[in-house]
C-alpha cells in the first residue's frame, strides 16, 4: 500500500510516538522511512530572537538534529525497517515537510500533534494542521 513514509521529527516525546507508528506501518507494508528534521533559520541576536553567532547557532541545531534523527534511526532499526534521515533548513516547517515529501516521492506522512488548544494553539498555530490542509498525500497524525 505505502512504499515510502516521511516522518518529520523534532525530537520530542510526541515525535517518538509517531516514529514508532511509522516504523510499524513500514514493517507491515515493506515500506522505507525517511526521517526529517527541519532546522530553523538563523536569526542574529540583535533581532531579539536569535543566537549571538552563526557558529553558536550551527552547533546548537546540529546537536538537536543529530539527537532527533538518531532516535528516529533507532526506532526504524528496532523494527528492521530501511530508513534514511535528512535535515533541511526551512523557514516554515510545514512547507519544508511538504517539499521533502515531494522531493523524496513519499506517499504517506506520519507526524505528531502536540495537541495545543485554546489560546496557545491559536497563537502558535499548528504545523500539523498546515500540513493536513496543504498536503497532496495522506497524513497520519499521532496524538
Amino acid at each position: 500500500m505505502y512504499r515510502h513514509i516521511l516522518v518529520p521529527t523534532d525530537g520530542s516525546r510526541f515525535s517518538a510516538r509517531a516514529i514508532r507508528m511509522a516504523a510499524d506501518l513500514a514493517q507491515a507494508f515493506g515500506a522505507k522511512l525517511t526521517g526529517l528534521y527541519v532546522v530553523a533559520p538563523y536569526f542574529p541576536a540583535h533581532s531579539g530572537q536569535g543566537y549571538a553567532s552563526m557558529s553558536g547557532f550551527r552547533r546548537a541545531v546540529e546537536k538537536e538534529a543529530k539527537h532527533a534523527l538518531a532516535a528516529f534511526s533507532a526506532g526504524a532499526r528496532a523494527r528492521g525497517v530501511a530508513a534514511t534521515t535528512v535535515a533541511v533548513v526551512g523557514g516554515e516547517p510545514w512547507q519544508a515537510i511538504l517539499r521533502a515529501a515531494r522531493a523524496k516521492k513519499c506517499d504517506l506522512i506520519v507526524m505528531a500533534s502536540h495537541g495545543r488548544r485554546g489560546l496557545a494553539g491559536l497563537i502558535l498555530g499548528s504545523e500539523t494542521t498546515k500540513v493536513l490542509t496543504h498536503s497532496k498525500v495522506p497524513v497520519l497524525v499521532c496524538r
